[in-house]
């Protein structure tokens, strides 16, 4: 029992892995973003970033087969959104929220499985939901904001357009549609390595 909770801690090189993994995971997210400039790019954002980042969170979930890959991931994509002057609160929520519940679903299927992986990276993809949910959330206070913030008429009016109860549909099945696509991309390209790993 003792060997196996030694087992289940985060060495320095595990430290180091969550660490470039989440550095990749965060330019990721980061292009995601600027991709915001494009009205609907904005509102399909968590799941187009879903799916390019699930080859470094499949990955990662591979090499490190332990508690704290999301959770830790979350943390320091949200430093870096601090950093760069990204960071809301409504994106502080929806990571711990996103992060704790992957981190869950990773605890029950005993971080080894393909699948458990898989869905938990689904529900770590949530985590970007913070960034266009105060669309509907703040709704009348979040245009005047970023009317008053200088962009564009022509922006603000195309996305009070796409501001329906539909598209905030749209946007909360993103994660799913998108976390699939990146999970069987990265399994495509790396089947072997996480054959290896005992995931598959």
């Amino acid at each position: 029992m003792h060997q196996q909770k030694n087992s289940l801690k985060l060495t320095g090189k595990d430290l180091i892995n969550i660490g470039i993994f989440s550095a990749i995971y965060f330019v990721i997210s980061f292009i995601g973003m600027l991709l915001g400039i494009i009205p609907i790019l904005w509102i399909l954002m968590p799941g187009v970033i879903a799916i390019l980042a699930g080859i470094p969170f499949m990955l990662l979930s591979a090499k490190v087969q332990k508690p704290g890959v999301p959770l830790l991931m979350g943390i320091i994509t949200g430093l870096l959104y601090f950093i760069t002057g990204q960071f809301t609160v409504v994106i502080l929520i929806t990571f711990i929220i996103s992060c704790l519940l992957a981190e869950l679903l990773r605890f029950l299927t005993h971080y080894s499985s393909f699948k458990g992986n898989a869905i938990a990276f689904i529900l770590f993809s949530y985590g970007m939901v913070g960034s266009p949910l105060p669309i509907w959330l703040f709704k009348s206070s979040f245009f005047m904001q970023i009317a008053e913030q200088g962009m564009p008429e022509t922006y603000v009016t195309a996305l009070e357009m796409l501001s329906s109860a539909p598209m905030l549909i749209v946007m909360l099945v993103t994660p799913i549609v998108g976390g699939l696509i990146g999970v069987m991309i990265a399994r495509a390209m790396f089947k072997k390595h996480f054959q290896k790993a005992g995931m598959i």
